[in-house]
């Protein structure tokens, strides 16, 4: 598995980045794992969410925020500088319990990495992601093709979650959005320590791996 931090960049650039790679990767070249923050952006998945979302797009044009139809899986959800991201292009055909195991996997590593920031985390039945009681922190929403996945998760970390009050969360009248550092009652964390917490647990429940900048 090769690690490769890309830094701020909007989802579209992202998004032909891991499309390339999955080309690639299918092919047979290296694993990979994407780390990175998104300029601000809602997103559709799959199953839609367009009734979800509470302002216009000329609002959100104005604000400078992207507004995207995804080929991830699940609703609508956001992104945003202070969340970190993680695409894994990954091989799981020959992973026992295929893609529900993969999924369980990133929820977990999720977990580890927010109890070694003493926040305690959990899934929820029925309720793809990661949880503290009604306060979601992590949305995951993957693709596949030919049994290689791509998109992956995003963890909310700094305080500043707010860019979640133009949409209803994941369509869950109920959720309320939250992030490592509001559990923790701090003002921030650092963005770089999170990163490398959350690359152990990939590499601790994946593989050991190689480090690169983009």
């Amino acid at each position: 598995m090769q690690i490769i931090d890309l830094g701020q960049i909007r989802y579209k650039d992202a998004e032909r980045i891991q499309m390339e790679r999955l080309d690639a990767v299918v092919t047979g070249a290296e694993q990979t794992l994407y780390l990175l923050e998104h300029d601000p952006v809602i997103t559709f998945g799959r199953n839609g969410g367009r009734e979800n979302l509470h302002v216009s797009d000329e609002h959100l044009s104005a604000a400078g925020i992207d507004l995207v139809h995804s080929s991830r899986g699940g609703n609508i959800t956001c992104h945003f500088p202070g969340q970190l991201v993680a695409y894994p292009i990954f091989r799981i055909a020959k992973r026992p319990g295929g893609m529900r195991q993969f999924f369980n996997d990133l929820e977990e590593i999720v977990i580890r990495t927010a109890s070694d920031f003493g926040v305690t985390a959990t899934r929820q039945d029925g309720r793809p992601g990661v949880w503290v009681e009604n306060r979601k922190i992590c949305s995951i929403g993957i693709g596949m093709k030919k049994w290689t996945s791509y998109h992956g998760l995003a963890l909310n970390v700094q305080r500043d979650v707010e860019l979640f009050r133009m949409i209803t969360l994941c369509g869950l009248a109920d959720a309320e959005p939250s992030s490592l550092a509001q559990e923790l009652n701090r003002d921030e964390l650092p963005m770089q320590e999170v990163k490398d917490v959350l690359t152990r647990h990939f590499q601790t429940i994946f593989t050991h791996s190689t480090v690169a900048q983009g």
